[in-house]
């Protein structure tokens, strides 16, 4: 018996799309989608063509956070460890990625969900998005959201969310800093599209320094920060390629 795929994949336009393919169930996060979105960043970074990469999800809403069901059977037929990490490949795959990871959210995106917009490069929000931590209500903890959380709106701001698992709208969480844009209804779908061809349209090589240099300064302190950039300007130089065609 064959298993339905939870993912839509394209690569179009030099964008490579991976949809979240379980609207009925607000895109919740079972084992094999979380398999299939780290194997579809893998085949992104690795085709040339792929400049740039959006994460949506079908219907109304992003990502409810993980299948609570395949979860109590994913516990029961393991002990931890492997399958507690699926997940934090995926958060990694897209930090360690040479090409920017946009995610596209609209409705809720709670728990792994949010978890999944927080790891992205950039998060666009529709006007009607609430993103949420809410484990603590379930008696869980959003544990390998946290370190990307509190590097992203910082101390006070991260505690708050996690410690009441409040939802919060798309404006507040654009003021915290937890998502890059909040973008109308109406437009949505168009402004998500100009902005990721934009990103596309850049030179790679210089996304990919761009990228690995802003990673690579958590954690550093000033000095080491300032040595880290004009290494990275060095090796940019010495590797320069010829910019981008921009998009028609």
């Amino acid at each position: 018996m064959t298993t339905e795929p939870r993912l839509k994949i394209a690569m179009f336009g030099g964008i490579g799309r991976a949809s979240l393919a379980r609207p009925a169930l607000q895109n919740a996060l079972d084992q094999q989608t979380i398999i299939e979105l780290r194997h579809a960043l893998e085949e992104f970074e690795a085709d040339p063509e792929v400049r740039a990469v959006l994460i949506t999800g079908e219907g109304d809403h992003f990502c409810a956070g993980v299948d609570v069901t395949a979860l109590a059977a994913m516990l029961e037929a393991s002990e931890g460890g492997e399958d507690d990490w699926a997940l934090g490949r995926v958060f990694l795959a897209i930090r360690q990625m040479s090409k920017p990871v946009v995610a596209a959210v609209q409705g809720r995106a709670l728990a792994g969900g949010a978890g999944l917009a927080t790891a992205c490069d950039l998060v666009l929000a529709r006007e009607d998005a609430v993103i949420g931590y809410p484990e603590v209500r379930l008696g869980s903890v959003p544990a390998m959201v946290m370190t990307m959380l509190r590097r992203t709106v910082g101390e006070k701001h991260a505690f708050d969310l996690v410690a009441s698992g409040r939802m919060v709208t798309a404006a507040e969480a654009e003021r915290m800093g937890l998502v890059s844009r909040v973008l109308s209804m109406a437009a949505f779908s168009g402004e998500v599209e100009r902005i990721i061809l934009g990103l596309a349209s850049h030179s790679t090589h210089g996304m990919a320094y761009t990228k690995r240099l802003f990673y690579a300064l958590d954690g550093l302190g000033f000095r080491d920060s300032l040595d880290e950039g004009v290494k990275t300007n060095a090796e940019a130089r010495a590797t320069q390629e010829l910019p981008a065609a921009p998009h028609p």
